[in-house]
């Protein structure tokens, strides 16, 4: 009997780990499929601005500039907060960042002009890169 005991305890474990895995690797793709949606939205707006004309913002949060923010987003701040699996904006570091549930961040920076010539989904040198 304690030998089954054993056995099921082990694969419990082994299960309980390869779901907080699980739940790791789908935070990840979260973050990247948010900073697609917000890269697509930048390229929007600068195809717009190509075609019709017009300024384009001069802040660093690229979230101005798609007038639109990822769900738990806390804003421009000047700290990192000590809430997890949130998006906000340094303004020190002038970076989008998402801070992960089991701690480490993601960063985003918007490039503009020769910054982001090698970069994929840029249009006339603006786009958003993963530091």
């Amino acid at each position: 009997m304690s030998l089954l005991a054993a056995i099921i305890g082990s694969l419990v474990l082994f299960l309980l780990a390869a779901l907080e895995r699980a739940r790791v690797g789908i935070e990840e793709a979260a973050v990247q499929t948010e900073a697609a949606a917000i890269r697509v939205e930048l390229l929007d707006r600068l195809t717009h601005r190509e075609s019709v004309g017009g300024p384009l913002p001069q802040s660093a949060n690229p979230l101005h500039w798609i007038k639109r923010e990822p769900a738990h987003y806390l804003g421009e701040l000047d700290a990192a907060p000590e809430a997890v699996g949130v998006w906000y904006f340094d303004g020190k570091a002038g970076a989008l960042i998402y801070r992960f549930q089991k701690g480490g961040e993601a960063r985003f920076r918007l490039t503009r002009g020769a910054q982001g010539a090698n970069v994929s989904a840029v249009l006339g040198g603006v786009g958003l890169i993963r530091e």
